[in-house]
């Protein structure tokens, strides 16, 4: 990023993404389940991966946003996004999310839900959740939003903005305090290696932890 952004341009591209989620979600509602409801979830993921190259060449195209994806990685930084990683499950899954689960019942079945779906198609839901979503969520809320509004705003501001959006993106109000807590992690690890890199591999490297833990049992119980 060569210059900072306002937040309200900020704000402006989240919404943007926000459009493209609900095309995918209505194409795949009113489409793919109707037409080819066996490969709805296959279909779905390569809607889901047109529209993040589609988006990202925009916010590259229309902005001064440089994406660099493979800068400054260094074997600290990715021990510390490892380390991320691990606090991620036992500060969220262990510890944050029953909690707010329970406040929450309805945001708990929505979870709920999520899981049956992994169960259902572990492979496609793998790559949409711990690969597509990690890499998109962290371009934007990191390598584009902290590091334009911190240009402007100071790197306080910047956290605080990103950390926001970024739990509101997830669309479950049982995450907001869990997501907000990881959005400020990542953005302090961000800031720290100056790695958009190891956002994305602490990102990547905690849902692959919690896919594991859903998926490990059901494998085991196979074994049996």
């Amino acid at each position: 990023m060569s210059n900072g952004i306002s937040i309200v341009k900020g704000i402006l591209w989240v919404l943007v993404w926000f459009g493209f989620m609900i095309f995918y979600t209505v194409l795949d509602i009113l489409i793919w389940r109707k037409i080819a409801p066996e490969q709805s979830r296959f279909l779905n993921l390569i809607t889901v991966a047109i529209c993040m190259a589609i988006f990202l060449n925009l916010l590259v195209t229309k902005t001064n946003f440089k994406l660099r994806l493979f800068s400054n990685i260094s074997f600290l930084g990715i021990v510390l996004a490892l380390g991320c990683s691990v606090l991620f499950y036992f500060l969220l899954d262990k510890g944050l999310d029953p909690i707010f689960e329970d406040l929450f019942p309805s945001s708990k079945e929505n979870y709920q839900q999520i899981i049956r779906l992994i169960q259902i198609s572990p492979i496609v839901s793998f790559f949409d959740f711990c690969i597509l979503a990690p890499i998109l969520e962290e371009v934007l809320m990191r390598g584009f939003l902290l590091d334009g509004l911190s240009i402007n705003y100071g790197k306080i501001v910047a956290l605080l903005i990103s950390a926001a959006l970024f739990s509101i993106l997830h669309f479950n109000i049982a995450q907001i305090v869990p997501s907000f807590i990881c959005g400020i992690i990542l953005g302090l690890l961000y800031f720290y290696t100056d790695s958009i890199f190891s956002c994305i591999l602490a990102h990547i490297g905690y849902n692959s932890i919690s896919y594991m833990m859903i998926m490990l049992p059901i494998y085991i119980n196979h074994l049996k």
